[in-house]
Formats: C-alpha cells, structure tokens, sequence
C-alpha cells in the first residue's frame, strides 16, 4: 500500500549541475513508453498519420557525410531537420518522443527553454559541442519569447546541422512566421529564415485530443473538500497557497521546475485566483508544462482554472502558449472525472 506524503513546492529549490543538464534530456514520464505504433491518427485528419510516417521514414535515415556528397549534393532530396507544425493537443510531443524512442542514440530530447538553459550553464560552446555529439536532437514547444534567444538558437541548430546532427522541432506556428506578435520579426527576419530553412516543414491538422469528453476544467472545490484529498490521497500530494506558489516560481529557474516536482502524484491549491502579470504567467506555463510531463493531477479552490489567465493574455501575444497551458490544465484536473 503506498503511503501518503504531504509536502509543500514552495519548501523545495532543486540545484542541477551542467553535467545533469545534458544527461536529463530524455523524453518526461508521460511519454517515456510512446513509439509510432501507439499513436492513434484521427481518420478525419490525414496529415496525422502523413505526419507519423514522415518522422518514421526520417528517423530511419543516414544522413549523408562526407565529402562528395557535398560536392555532388544539390540533388537535396531531405531537409536536415522535420518541423511538425499544428495546434495543442495533436500530437506532436508524442511523436516526437516516438523518434527519440525509434532513433540511433546518443540522442537529446528536451524543449526550447531547456536547450536555452543549457547554453546558459554550459556556454555556446560547449553545449554545442556536447550536442554535436548526437545523432539527433528534439526540440519541443519551440518558443521565441526573446530576440537573443532566436539568435542563439538559430545558429545553435546551423552549426548541428552543419555537424550532420538530424533535428526535429514542435512548435504551433509556421517557421516562416516565428516571433510574430512577440517582437519585432523584420528586425530578426533573416536569422528567423535561416532557421526555417533548416526544415521540411510537416502539418499536423485535428482538434486538441485533451477535450474530447471534457472541454472545461471541472469546477473548483472548497478547502474543505481539499483538505478530504489530501487525507485520502496515496503516494506524494503537495498542497500550497495558489499565490504563494506563483511568488516561489519567481525563486526557482524553469529549467528546474521538473526537478521541483520530482515524486509530486497529485497538487492541491487553496485559492486560485487570475493572474494579471504576464511574467508571473509564463512561469506558471512552465510549471503546467512539466506537471503535465509527468501527469500530475489538480484539485483546486478558488477560480476554475480556465479563468487563471486574463482575456487580454488570450488575445495577445502569447495566446498560443496560454491556450496549450489551458488545454493541459482541463486534462490534468479532469483525470478524476475520466
């Protein structure tokens, strides 16, 4: 019988060497048994098996090296890298784990935030070298949230393919289009084509598979009623102040929210409550984004949780990453209910 644990995230700020950095970039929990065949294409949207078989048939593939096939390459007939573009809750992450699972290792898996926190630790060298190392790297919720950081990135993944490193990256909008709505893309314009050229670039169409059967979060409980889970929970349940937790994160780097949440089954927050801070926001998504790598579920007092974010957030620039936040919310507070 697992015995029940009950502790607090705001008590815990994990530390994480360089070294743990890389060895850590793996696919999460949640999608640590995932391959191609446990995929399951909706028959009303052909680009999601169309999708499934190009990774397939591009995880299969030598990259040519050498000499004479620089020479004699303008034939070009595969991009160096696979873009799989579409909206939250297609697919995306599990087939991109399903190519990391099916691909000749060494290879790396992590998302956008932990490649730029591992240049930050390491310096551009040095985690370009260790990342020329691989045979692929796997780049997930490719974000432009700074123009440094598409810079950074952007000659980061020329250098790898120059290397002969295959990569594959997720992201909700086009290549072509990175950055608009968050900065000034024409002053970036020509680094942002140069990391959309790296790609061939894979739509994936359909509907979020999170909301079939459950398209809100269920509604808030009392404290009182939280106070019943955490006295009936099994394994580790942390249970913090909503506000207080969002004060913590300030603390704590993203690239170490996972670590954080280390052996967390379950959370519990007392009154949540909308957040007007668009900083203090994005932390948050970073925090959803890896309790949803490892399927913790939610009960909460307070607000519904589909009313944590302002409607100004929802129509800005960020939308699309405070839509997926809310698409995983609704998933991991429904858990219950399905």
């Amino acid at each position: 019988m697992t015995t029940l644990q009950i502790v607090q995230l705001t008590d815990r700020n994990p530390r994480v060497s360089p070294e743990e950095l890389i060895t850590g970039l793996v696919p999460p929990p949640h999608f640590e048994d995932v391959s191609f065949d446990s995929y399951r294409p909706d028959p009303a949207q052909p680009s999601q098996s169309e999708a499934r078989d190009a990774l397939r048939d591009f995880t299969a593939r030598t990259p040519k090296q050498g000499l004479l096939s620089k020479l004699f390459g303008g034939r070009q007939v595969a991009a160096k890298g696979v873009y799989l573009d579409g909206g939250y809750g297609v697919g995306k992450t599990h087939l991109l784990a399903s190519a990391w699972h099916a691909h000749e290792k060494p290879a790396t898996f992590g998302t956008f935030v932990e490649y730029t926190n591992l240049i930050g630790a390491l310096g551009f060298q040095r985690a370009r070298d260790q990342l020329s190392t691989m045979k692929l790297v796997c780049i997930d919720e490719f974000e432009l949230d700074d123009p440094g950081d598409t810079v950074m990135m952007s000659r980061l993944m020329r250098e790898l393919t120059d290397a002969g490193v295959k990569i594959i990256a997720t992201s909700n909008t086009l290549p072509g289009a990175l950055g608009q709505g968050r900065f000034a893309a024409q002053d970036f314009l020509r680094e942002i084509q140069a990391l959309a050229d790296q790609f061939s670039v894979q739509r994936i169409d359909g509907d979020d598979y999170r909301h079939r059967g459950a398209p809100t979060p269920p509604a808030p409980v009392t404290r009182a009623r939280l106070d019943e889970c955490a006295a009936t929970a099994a394994g580790v349940v942390a249970r913090d102040e909503f506000p207080v937790l969002l004060d913590h994160l300030a603390t704590v780097h993203p690239s170490r929210y996972g670590r954080m949440l280390g052996d967390v089954d379950e959370v519990l927050w007392d009154g949540v409550d909308t957040i007007d801070n668009e900083g203090v926001a994005l932390r948050f998504v970073a925090l959803v984004d890896r309790m949803y790598d490892r399927n913790v579920e939610i009960h909460n007092s307070g607000v519904r949780l589909d009313e944590v974010f302002t409607p100004e957030m929802l129509a800005g620039g960020y939308k699309k990453k405070y839509l997926r936040c809310l698409s995983r919310l609704t998933a991991l507070a429904s858990q219950e209910e399905r």
